[in-house]
């Protein structure tokens, strides 16, 4: 049974590599993001956590099915592909939490009876695989010029047996975890849009601040990102 309390646990610091613009004393790991990569997509990126990648593009907002169509909104649809094989269920409930997620922010109304569309090809998993999908369906959306009222950003967390909280932990991390969480937060306010939870935890409000002060680093990164795009043109 869960019984301990966590309001003292460590939180982990593992230095990211490479153009890192998190700072020093954030755990999460090197971040890299390329936009505009496909030709067929409305707006594309890709994004790296470490070693875990996704591609992600969109579609939209296009003509939608008249079985499908919402007539004040925008229907909103999300597809995961794994690397290997043919998505499950896994996917399915991925897909679920991406799209509760950009249904939060995305502007649908002023495009009504229109579909928005967003795949998401994993390339690579080594943990944090959902708060990587959440971040590149963010900048694609962003690359597509599609409405949103903020921008949003995936933090996944660990809490290892003796308590300590591990951000952004790889697969093997996962695995040792007696529990994983990934919150889904916008940039206005870090308000809480989506929660995905498994395992044995007594504090998620510790977890939850945690994942709030990481999506700062995120949100600065996606900034220059972007500055760094545009500054070329």
């Amino acid at each position: 049974m869960e019984e301990e309390t966590h309001t003292d646990a460590k939180i982990r610091a593992e230095n990211g590599t490479g153009s890192s613009p998190r700072g020093p004393g954030c755990s999460l790991r090197h971040f890299a993001c390329e936009q505009n990569l496909l030709s067929r997509p409305d707006g594309s990126a890709s994004f790296l956590q470490g070693d875990t990648s996704v591609l992600a593009g969109v579609y939209g907002p296009a003509e939608v099915k008249v079985s499908k169509e919402i007539f004040n909104k925008a229907t909103l649809e999300v597809i995961l592909r794994p690397k290997i094989g043919l998505p499950g269920v896994a996917e399915k409930s991925r897909e679920r939490l991406i799209r509760n997620t950009c249904e939060a922010v995305v502007l649908g109304t002023l495009h009504p009876r229109t579909s928005i569309t967003v795949v998401l090809q994993v390339v690579s998993d080594a943990g944090s695989l959902l708060a990587c999908c959440l971040n590149a369906a963010c900048m694609a959306l962003v690359d597509a010029g599609v409405p949103m009222r903020a921008l949003f950003c995936g933090v996944a967390c660990a809490l290892d047996s003796d308590g300590t909280l591990v951000l952004d932990p790889t697969s093997k991390q996962e695995k040792e975890a007696r529990a994983v969480l990934t919150f889904a937060l916008d940039s206005v306010e870090r308000k809480l849009l989506m929660s995905s939870t498994k395992g044995l935890y007594s504090d998620t409000e510790q977890c939850l601040a945690a994942a709030q002060a990481a999506s700062q680093h995120v949100f600065r990164f996606y900034r220059e990102s972007l500055q760094r795009r545009y500054s070329k043109s």
